[in-house]
């Protein structure tokens, strides 16, 4: 398996963490894109600290974008791929969200992910092509109360993934999107304990469970190792079988 060189935004905990680290425990070289400058928290971080590079980045400032990239590709001489993984979910009833929580939103999880995809563009070309993982959400997909704005924008991440697919894969760049459904989160982990969610977890995930974080990360990883060129502008749900039920 030929050791790649990888670009992951959002790595400081949570699905990002786990993608960092789990491609980083298989050879590959992680750039981790993450506002804070620091290695994933995460217990295993440390090992793999030889392959894992923080880097300081904002993926609302496209120029911390296009230096971030260029820090990567200076230190190690090339980029191979690129996980979009940076997002943010503020929820609310339709009949008051601010239209700035909105734009916020759209700011991080469609313009941040559209503006990494166009600067890692001219990089994965010096590397006669590449791959890129988008990470959406099954919410693009359903009726999700509460979550207008959130939904929309993943939407939208399906849309950009088909459209850079669509024009990139010429170029060699295949383009994915991973859908996850209800991941269990430092976050979400309350949440997902109440008995209310038991339940509805019980009746409309066809696994019975909410998924680990690790299953999102292998999944992404296989994407990178198996390297299928004839793969692209796909999205790929991974909820446990929830959309069943939809």
């Amino acid at each position: 398996m030929p050791q790649q060189v990888i670009a992951v935004t959002g790595t400081s905990r949570g699905i990002g963490a786990e993608i960092a680290v789990e491609l980083a425990s298989k050879g590959h070289i992680v750039g981790c894109l993450v506002r804070n400058g620091k290695l994933p928290e995460h217990e295993r971080a440390a090992e793999f600290a030889d392959r894992l590079m923080p880097i300081a980045c904002d993926i609302v400032d496209e120029d911390a974008l296009r230096h971030a990239f260029a820090q990567l590709v200076e230190r190690h001489g090339r980029l191979n791929g690129l996980v979009n993984n940076a997002g943010i979910h503020l929820a609310g009833p339709s009949r008051s969200f601010a239209t700035a929580d909105f734009e916020k939103i759209l700011k991080v999880d469609v313009l941040g992910l559209f503006a990494a995809c166009r600067e890692a563009y001219p990089h994965l070309l010096a590397s006669e092509g590449g791959t890129i993982v988008n990470i959406g959400s099954f919410f693009s997909e359903i009726g999700a109360k509460g979550s207008t704005a959130y939904s929309a924008a993943k939407a939208a991440v399906g849309a950009i993934t088909r459209c850079l697919a669509a024009e990139w894969g010429g170029k060699g760049i295949s383009v994915l999107n991973i859908a996850p459904g209800y991941i269990e989160t430092d976050i979400n982990r309350d949440y997902l304990a109440a008995e209310s969610t038991q339940a509805m977890i019980r009746e409309r995930i066809a696994v019975g469970r909410p998924g680990h974080v690790n299953e999102v990360a292998r999944l992404v990883r296989a994407i990178f190792d198996e390297r299928i060129g004839f793969l692209t502008g796909e999205t790929i749900t991974i909820d446990g079988g929830h959309r069943l039920y939809y």
